[in-house]
């Protein structure tokens, strides 16, 4: 009889253990996002604690703003393919789930950070203290552009590179670099997709471009794999391998602001700009 009641007292203490982390599992989840699918263009409380659980696990280095933009778009997308996620660049459920198990939150911390006007980290494996705070090309983490690496990232299981990344660029930068460099020049030589990669680096550090990654990829009109759709298509190793060098410091184009293909340009204006040298099918210029 007595063996009895202490197993029926094991039971139940099991049972209640359960329930109480079922109940703490539902909690988590209850307070994770909406309901609502998050895309490109939307903005508000949805998309801050999307840019931070993607921060969070290393995929994210933009300004927490609450924008969904193209770098929260890429962040997303490489996030997606890294677990196994279909690749649309969408916060579903399935992905939103994905990323609360992935990731933390703290909601209170983040949005006192925005509150007060700071620009700031939100990574893995930092303590809360250690956050740094303001300014940087970048506009997240605190960390300038080309300047320093992210704080120690943790709970990245399916993506370590992302932990030291060059230069303080972030994995989603250098995927998206890798993304232009092979649609703009998969078919040139490998000195001349370094000097893609390069000219893309210089507009980053001349103040007449924009001053990130996304943003001179992206600015309308400067490059023909983003208006004709080859930016989509799936980088090789080639092209990622031109990205990581250029970031390293080797400039084929000889710090060129454009290049063009003197066969298939329609740009006036482009013939007007002070040429530097040609790399393959490509007139590297200024």
């Amino acid at each position: 009889m007595k063996k009895r009641i202490k197993l029926l007292t094991i039971f139940l203490l099991m049972v209640l253990i359960l329930t109480t982390l079922s109940f703490k599992d539902e909690i988590d989840h209850a307070g994770a996002f909406s309901n609502q699918v998050v895309q490109k263009g939307a903005t508000g409380e949805d998309v801050i604690e999307l840019q931070s659980r993607l921060q969070y696990v290393g995929y994210y280095n933009g300004k927490i703003d609450g924008v969904f933009g193209w770098g929260t778009y890429w962040a997303l997308r490489n996030f997606q393919y890294e677990f196994g996620l279909p690749i649309d660049g969408l916060a579903g459920q399935e992905t939103k789930d994905k990323l609360v198990k992935a990731s933390k939150y703290n909601r209170e911390f983040v949005k006192k950070q925005i509150n007060q006007g700071k620009n700031f980290s939100h990574y893995g494996g930092t303590d809360l203290s250690s956050q740094s705070e303001g300014g940087g090309k970048t506009g997240g983490g605190g960390t300038p552009a080309k300047q320093g690496t992210p704080p120690q990232q943790a709970e990245q299981p399916k993506q370590p590179t992302a932990v030291n990344m060059p230069n303080g660029f972030s994995q989603n930068d250098i995927q998206l670099m890798a993304n232009a460099v092979y649609g703009e020049a998969r078919g040139e030589p490998y000195e001349g997709q370094v000097a893609v990669a390069a000219v893309i680096l210089n507009r980053i550090d001349s103040p007449s471009f924009p001053n990130t990654v996304s943003g001179v990829i992206f600015e309308p009109g400067a490059f023909t794999a983003v208006a004709d759709g080859q930016i989509w298509l799936t980088p090789n190793e080639k092209a990622k391998e031109a990205v990581m060098d250029a970031i390293q410091g080797w400039d084929p184009s000889e710090n060129a602001q454009y290049y063009f293909n003197p066969v298939t340009a329609t740009s006036k204006w482009i013939w007007t700009r002070p040429q530097i040298k040609k790399i393959g099918k490509h007139i590297f210029c200024n």
